[in-house]
């Protein structure tokens, strides 16, 4: 098949996502066109089957803000003329299944289907927000399929919003040929020369992952026993958090790396991963650390469950509970029997549900669907 594949090209979870669906589908032989305002974070070497389409957004006197939605249609438009697309896969229901809609109709009989996946913010915070509510819904019913990463999103997105369309559950995934522990371990060794028990934290450092929780619970973890906190990642709270391990006075303890492309070598290297956040529709860098077989200290909301498996991959503690992750940290950090059985449990989690060769072929199977309908039955113009 002929893909166009619609995400953002950020660090997050949804353009991390697209990327490497893209990557996989080529592989399988498809024609990938990833079309996005710059090249995706993780798109960072030659692919074969993969064309990638940058989106320009012109700026007038006219517009006060980019018309980001206009740009984007308008490119989905002239890839389709030119390769003849047979989906149009929109990560995000806003803009990018609204910019979609408005190809179909421009292009009219022989469109592509449009097959949206919601990631979270889309839903979570832009869903119950009434500026967006009804244009969010409209993008949603207007496509031919639409996917959730998780159960608890899927659930958040009947309850929120009006629509009629069958939200189907597709996990998030990886490679898992690459993502696998990697030994020896060097750098993350190096920033704990003397043997020290190495934590991570990893995200894009908003308000929604708690960042500064990570420092609470590394600073009563360090008060236990020799330890290293290493943050990876950036964004508007990093200042803050940092700021608050210097009133807790770990700041010397902790490693800033920013953001990091390859994080295999890095998570190989740490004993614990934290993931504090407010919300999660999957969470993804958990995710990643379970497949590296490190164990997981989360939040319990969201999709976190469905991901980690309390007392088997890790543990859950209730946002905020800074206590419980603490002494949950402790626990597997002083228990070298559990920490071993955790880090088992997780590899073998990550590799029974999560890896690419599972998710792949449920998106390869959802696209044939679609294609094949009637079209009178696709879409609800």
């Amino acid at each position: 098949m002929r893909i166009g594949i619609v995400c953002y090209p950020s660090v997050g979870g949804s353009g991390i996502v697209g990327t490497e669906l893209a990557v996989q589908l080529a592989r399988r032989g498809h024609e990938v066109h990833l079309i996005s305002s710059a090249v995706p974070f993780r798109l960072s070497q030659f692919e074969e089957r993969i064309w990638f389409h940058q989106v320009e957004t012109p700026t007038y006197p006219l517009f006060r803000e980019p018309p980001y939605v206009l740009a984007l249609a308008n490119k989905l438009v002239a890839v389709h003329r030119m390769a003849g697309l047979d989906v149009i896969h929109a990560h995000y229901a806003v803009p990018h299944a609204t910019a979609a809609y408005l190809a179909r109709e421009i292009i009219g009989p022989g469109a592509p289907r449009v097959v949206t996946t919601l990631h979270g913010t889309d839903i979570t915070l832009m869903g119950t927000d009434p500026s967006f509510t009804e244009i969010i819904a409209f993008s949603i019913n207007r496509s031919d399929a639409v996917t959730a990463v998780s159960e608890s999103l899927r659930t958040d997105t009947v309850s929120l919003l009006s629509i009629d369309r069958t939200v189907r559950v597709i996990p998030n995934f990886l490679d898992c040929s690459r993502w696998r522990r990697q030994e020896p371990a060097g750098l993350c060794r190096r920033l704990a020369p003397e043997g020290e028990r190495v934590l991570m934290h990893m995200s894009n450092f908003r308000r929604v992952k708690r960042p500064w929780d990570v420092v609470e619970v590394f600073a009563r973890v360090a008060r236990e026993i020799p330890s290293r906190l290493i943050l990876v990642g950036d964004g508007p709270e990093m200042a803050p958090t940092l700021s608050l391990a210097e009133r807790l006075g770990v700041r010397d303890r902790i490693a800033v790396l920013g953001n990091q492309e390859q994080v295999v070598p890095l998570l190989s290297g740490a004993d614990l991963f934290l993931l504090p956040s407010e919300q999660e529709s999957f969470g993804l860098a958990a995710l990643e650390a379970m497949a590296c077989g490190v164990p997981v200290v989360v939040s319990r909301t969201g999709g976190l469950p469905e991901v980690v498996v309390d007392g088997e991959t890790g543990f859950l503690c209730q946002v905020g509970d800074v206590e419980c992750m603490a002494r949950r940290a402790l626990q597997v950090l002083q228990d070298e029997e559990l920490h071993q059985r955790l880090s088992k449990s997780a590899v073998e989690r990550v590799r029974a549900h999560f890896c690419a060769e599972r998710i792949v072929p449920q998106y390869e199977a959802l696209y044939r669907e679609v294609v094949e309908r009637p079209a009178a039955t696709v879409g609800l113009t």
